[in-house]
């Protein structure tokens, strides 16, 4: 297990650029199963769940080539099905949640797929029952052995059907409509995930010779094709990373420029970050954040305290919840942060405030988090990253901190973020990576 040791209270300056969006790569990539032609996708973040990805699809016959840093070429004419019932496949897929985004591609084109129970983030309960209704609806046959945690789907041929999701779920959405797109007839996806990797997804399928309507809404509308054929795709900036970068300027009294963002994609990331005080400018498609001494939540109209609800897309992206709330830590003022989406996500806060903050941890889903107004600075301490997003936020907290933190398990930090440590040290952090046996 690899450690980060963090010595805090250091102004940063500079400019950033956000890598290529983690949750948009394992969707994008699974595609690729969907057509025996080759695939060019490029900005892929090589981080450790996007590499696991990629090697369990080499794993079952499709030969990638690494083109340059971040673009690799796919080409999946020749897959062997055979692989999918071996251990050694249901231990690579086990070990990975993104894993459940190749059920679709290998359902639709092959007849058939199995996955074990995924892995990932240990956040709470995060269903899965949402792929396999669409499959069903589909047409698909299901069984899932408790034993070996293996799910298994089949089916002739999918047929075009509508449906109404009982969640607008980001994953599920995905997984129907690349099953969707080689179906037999018109599938209607209502309650559909709209967020732009949902989004990103359904344009390369388009130019694959998909014909998908009702893109950026709620209600999409998939014409099923006898084939699908190769294409070039650029994936979006993570604007999760934007959103991190945001709150480590804030945190640390940084000026930070974070270049070509995709702004109009971000959504309402930055008002969100403007109601915790915080100044930043757009200039063309990059984000200018000002060195800040101080920056004051704002109260609603009636002056009732500030809420921060993450929500289905358009609203607010659960995965910056543990962002702001790290940020508000040294705001002045106070904010109730609620994360309805998942029951374990806010645990962490025991280790924020081990380090000074003033956090009321309300029940599973809310926090109340009275900000010091940086007249009391955290405290370095010992930490552990339980997942991904709430051990950048420790990060942050870390370089924001009086003296050196140890934070461990960085494993969890970079599945989500690329040689983050190096990237922060070129703007005048001092992140030193120990490795782990």
């Amino acid at each position: 297990m690899s450690t980060f040791k963090v010595k805090g209270g250091t102004k940063l300056q500079g400019t950033i650029e956000p890598q290529g969006a983690k949750n948009e790569a394992l969707q994008v990539i699974s595609a690729v199963l969907l057509t025996p032609e080759k695939v060019i996708i490029s900005n892929i973040p090589e981080i450790r769940d996007v590499v696991k990805l990629i090697d369990l699809l080499k794993f079952i016959g499709v030969k990638v080539e690494k083109l340059k840093h971040g673009k690799f070429s796919f080409h999946a004419d020749k897959i062997d099905l055979n692989i999918l019932e071996t251990e050694e496949f249901a231990k690579l897929g086990g070990g990975l949640r993104g894993s459940i985004m190749i059920v679709g591609p290998l359902l639709s084109r092959f007849g058939k797929a199995f996955i074990s129970k995924p892995g990932g983030d240990k956040i709470g309960r995060r269903r899965l029952d949402t792929h396999f209704f669409g499959f069903q609806k589909l047409g698909a046959n299901f069984d899932y052995e408790t034993k070996k945690g293996l799910f298994k789907v089949w089916a002739d041929r999918l047929q075009g059907e509508y449906m109404l999701l009982d969640e607008a779920s980001v994953t599920g959405t995905a997984n129907i409509v690349m099953a969707a797109s080689l179906a037999k007839g018109k599938t209607t996806i209502y309650n559909a995930a709209c967020e732009p990797y949902v989004q990103q997804l359904c344009k390369m399928l388009n130019a694959m010779g998909a014909n998908i309507t009702g893109i950026g809404s709620n209600l999409l509308h998939i014409d099923g094709v006898e084939q699908l054929g190769g294409c070039e795709h650029r994936i979006l900036p993570d604007m999760i990373e934007v959103g991190s970068f945001i709150g480590l300027a804030a945190m640390t009294k940084s000026e930070i420029t974070i270049k070509n963002v995709a702004y109009n994609e971000l959504g309402i990331i930055p008002e969100q970050f403007k109601r915790l005080g915080i100044k930043l400018e757009r200039i063309g498609d990059d984000i200018h954040i000002p060195a800040q001494e101080n920056y004051e939540i704002e109260s609603f109209i009636d002056g009732s305290i500030m809420t921060i609800a993450d929500a289905i897309w358009p609203g607010l992206t659960p995965d910056l919840l543990s962002v702001f709330l790290v940020v508000a830590t040294q705001a002045k003022g106070s904010v109730l942060i609620h994360q309805k989406m998942f029951e374990s996500r806010l645990f962490f806060v025991d280790k924020l405030i081990d380090m000074g903050a003033q956090i009321i941890l309300c029940d599973p889903h809310r926090a109340n988090v009275i900000g010091l107004d940086n007249k009391i600075k955290l405290r370095a301490t010992t930490m552990t990253s339980p997942d991904i997003r709430a051990g950048v936020a420790l990060l942050i907290a870390a370089l924001s901190a009086e003296g050196t933190s140890t934070i461990h398990n960085i494993e969890q930090i970079d599945r989500g973020y690329e040689k983050i440590d190096e990237r922060l040290n070129a703007l005048g952090a001092n992140i030193e990576r120990v490795e782990g046996n």
